[in-house]
């Protein structure tokens, strides 16, 4: 029997991608992108810890790996890079990639501060490239339902709005001394401020009042550790929200977020895997998801998909995958909910409610195209 010859001629191009970053997230990504993300291609890997870099490469078949970022953006046959370096690297590498034509994606927070933030969205602004930012909870089937129904009014005016973030735990947690200041609030929180305000798009957060403590690991409390912290955010059109977040509950990975408005009320995110129950003797059961990429594997391959799109309708001049609602967390977006974080270290520090700052910026922000 004779080969069958396939053509694919008039196929697009691959979307080229880099890694910046083979740590944990770093590495989902990767393989996202090499096994799960069709039409884009990981050519390349770069991190500091060039072993672990290589390893990841070997397994995913990459065939360039390197210790420099540098080697990454000035790699001409690369459309577009992911960063997934520790945070307070996050704004310059938004930057440096941009000014050399690259398309960004990059992991929450995209900065550590406003002034460098912007400063890398100047940037990208600049180079005219895509910005995405990983808030991945956007793309999860039901908090994407949620987000429809709330574009089409089912909740009516949104009055009272609630996301929580429990994490998995076993009751105390490993290495917590070495868990940088603040992380609840710029590394975890950030993603419930993101769904609060795209459940509330239209509205800014105008005020929020934060209390933090270190309830799970209190031995840790007079180092400035916090792992329990919950958040009041008053929004511009009146609306009022609660965030919450805890470093170990026992039962396992906890999302969920909520909307009641003047008609209703629409609720996204639950505590078990599926909606499979066990009743024996013992009682009530269910199976609970472990592992953020447990919980969330399509929705972080999704939101490479719809990153991947992108980049390749500007660089191929094709029309950008459309959405019925608000999706694709840009600049804007980022900025914002980095914002209410920051807002909330002060709220902890002052012992009181705080004003969001730098609310003036966004609405130019909102009106950029990719940014």
């Amino acid at each position: 029997m004779a080969y069958i010859t396939q053509n694919f001629a008039g196929l697009p191009a691959p979307v080229r991608i880099g890694l910046i970053g083979s740590g944990w997230m770093g590495a989902f990504h990767a393989e996202s992108i090499a096994r799960r993300v069709p039409g884009a291609v990981l050519s390349a890997i770069a991190d500091p810890n060039v072993e672990s870099a290589e390893a990841l490469a070997t397994a995913l078949g990459t065939p360039k790996v390197t210790a420099n970022a540098e080697d990454i953006l000035a790699d001409s046959e690369i459309d577009a890079v992911i960063i997934a370096s520790p945070a307070r690297f996050h704004s310059s590498l938004i930057a440096q990639a941009a000014a050399a034509g690259k398309h960004v994606f990059c992991e929450k927070p995209a900065g550590q501060g406003l002034d460098e933030l912007d400063t890398a969205l100047a940037a990208v602004e600049a180079a005219g490239v895509h910005f995405q930012i990983g808030f991945n909870r956007r793309y999860a089937d039901d908090f994407q339902a949620a987000k429809k129904d709330l574009a089409e009014g089912v909740a009516g005016t949104p009055q009272l709005l609630r996301s929580l973030t429990r994490d998995p735990g076993t009751g105390s947690i490993p290495n917590a001394a070495r868990v940088p200041a603040w992380t609840i609030f710029l590394e975890t929180l950030i993603h419930d401020f993101d769904t609060l305000n795209w459940f509330n798009e239209g509205a800014e957060p105008v005020e929020v009042y934060a209390v933090a403590d270190a309830l799970v690991e209190p031995g840790l409390r007079d180092q400035g550790f916090l792992d329990t912290a919950v958040v009041t955010i008053r929004y511009s059109n009146g609306a009022l929200a609660v965030a919450e977040a805890n470093f170990s509950a026992l039962y396992g990975y906890d999302i969920r977020g909520e909307v009641f408005g003047s008609k209703g009320m629409v609720q996204a995110g639950r505590a078990t895997e599926s909606a499979a129950r066990r009743y024996t003797a013992e009682g009530l059961s269910a199976e609970t998801p472990r592992l953020n990429i447990e919980l969330f594997k399509q929705a972080y391959t999704d939101e490479l998909a719809d990153f991947a799109g992108a980049v390749r309708a500007r660089r191929d001049g094709v029309p950008a995958p459309s959405s019925d609602f608000t999706l694709t967390p840009g600049g804007a977006d980022a900025r914002r909910a980095l914002a209410v974080a920051l807002a909330c270290i002060d709220s902890v520090k002052q012992g009181g409610p705080v004003a969001v700052a730098g609310l003036a910026v966004l609405s130019a922000l909102d009106d950029k195209a990719g940014v």
